[in-house]
Parts: structure tokens; C-alpha cells; sequence
């Protein structure tokens, strides 16, 4: 089993920053890979960025050079740093965790950009 807790959300206003952690705990040795997902109101869940064990990073195309994903030295922490936010990133953002075929989630973090 793996526990995952995000902080950082909050309400910002159009072309502002906000930082995003996820700390796992559990059976971290089993984590393959890191992500941060989000659901806008009546929108599906949509993947925003991911990071492997290795370090390799995907994006969705709509925040690719604004958002940035990384994680902590323990590599049971992970990092979204958004820039430039726009009022469309207005979500609740998940952390995901991914361990052989099982997914994990932590409970969400809202983000709320005003325009």
C-alpha cells in the first residue's frame, strides 16, 4: 500500500505561480512512477505531468513550458512547480502514484487561477 498527501493548492491570479508537493509514504520501494493529474468541474481527469524512477518527464501539451515536474532527493516526494497559470488550469490536481499495475491517489488539491 502507498499513502499519498498533496499540498500546496490555493487560489492565484492569471499569470501567477503556485508549487505543488506529494509526499508517498508506505511501500515506496515499489513506486515505478510519479504523476499529477487534474479534474476540471465537469471535465474527466486529465494526466497534466509524470516522472519515472528514472527521471524522464512527460506533459500534457497544454502546460508543456510552464509546468514542471520533479522530485525530492528521498524520490518519495514529488514536485509540480506551475508558472503562468491561466484561469483553464483551475482544477483539483491528484497525485498518482504508480506501482507495477496498481494506482494510487491521494485526496486532491484545489487550484483555482482567476482571471
Amino acid at each position: 500500500q502507498v499513502q499519498l498527501v498533496e499540498s500546496g493548492g490555493g487560489l492565484v491570479q492569471a499569470g501567477g505561480s503556485l508549487r505543488l508537493s506529494c509526499v508517498a509514504s508506505g511501500n515506496i520501494f515499489s513506486i515505478n512512477a510519479m504523476g499529477w493529474y487534474r479534474q476540471a468541474p465537469g471535465k474527466e481527469r486529465e494526466l497534466v505531468a509524470t516522472i519515472n524512477k528514472g527521471g524522464s518527464t512527460d506533459y500534457v501539451d497544454s502546460v508543456k513550458g510552464r509546468f514542471t515536474i520533479s522530485s525530492g532527493n528521498a524520490k518519495n516526494t514529488v514536485y509540480l512547480q506551475m508558472n503562468s497559470l491561466k484561469p483553464e488550469d483551475t482544477a483539483v490536481y491528484y497525485c498518482n502514484a504508480k506501482s507495477y499495475i496498481i494506482n494510487y491517489w491521494g485526496q486532491g488539491t484545489q487550484v483555482t487561477v482567476s482571471s
